[in-house]
């Protein structure tokens, strides 16, 4: 069952996520001993993302991985780990970042990042982002990459550019022991209304997922 946690504003949400994520964080080092996130690239996380910096966590027990990755040069602007890097590891000590080389192509890079993914069982949890057309990572509607079994996917044709990516897969993210979406705004509302009626959709593949959504995204026509 999808769980909704709806705000008035989009930074209330985003401050809401955070002390969700620091609280599984929590949970999962005093149990496991360690923690293991994949994290979303995009804007929409930036604010929850700089809220969740400011936590006192045991950092150094945190792995941090990516949900997926646009195959462009090391350093691009538009590469999700740039982003990362600049909104959020840059303020944490002792990170243990995991990036996928996606300037290696989506083959050779999906493949490498299946070695470095082999020993983490199942993520402890997942923080998506989700676009206007119910994608999430680089998973969209009628892909081919939506049904490929391994655990981490090239994705070729992307109706976003760039063309070519790398995902964590389906069954990767369903196999996630929580997950987490962060939405807002009048532009989600069409989507998010189709998700709740159940659609097909990538997103609605993966299971249980906590939301967290501004009014306007939720917000009725």
């Amino acid at each position: 069952m999808h769980q909704w946690f709806i705000y008035s504003e989009f930074n209330q949400a985003s401050a809401a996520a955070a002390d969700f994520i620091a609280d599984k964080i929590t949970e999962s080092i005093q149990k496991n001993g360690i923690c293991q996130v994949a994290l979303p690239g995009g804007k929409t996380p930036a604010i929850c993302l700089g809220y969740l910096a400011e936590k006192s966590l045991p950092w150094d027990k945190v792995h941090w991985y990516l949900g997926d990755e646009r195959c462009l040069p090391q350093g691009d602007a538009e590469r999700n780990d740039v982003m990362l890097e600049k909104y959020f590891w840059s303020n944490l000590s002792n990170t243990h970042v995991h990036v996928i080389p996606a300037e290696l192509g989506a083959d050779k890079a999906a493949e490498a990042y299946r070695q470095e993914i082999s020993s983490v069982a199942s993520f402890d949890i997942v923080f998506l982002g989700m676009g206007e057309d119910g994608h999430t990572a680089s998973l969209f509607p009628d892909h081919e990459a939506l049904n490929d079994k391994r655990s981490v996917v090239p994705v070729y044709g992307s109706p976003k550019p760039p063309a070519e990516r790398v995902s964590l897969s389906c069954g990767t993210l369903s196999n996630a022991r929580c997950r987490v979406v962060l939405a807002a705004g009048e532009a989600k509302a069409n989507i998010i209304r189709r998700i709740k009626e159940g659609e097909a959709l990538p997103i609605n593949r993966l299971g249980d997922i906590n939301w967290y959504v501004d009014k306007a995204a939720v917000a009725e026509k």
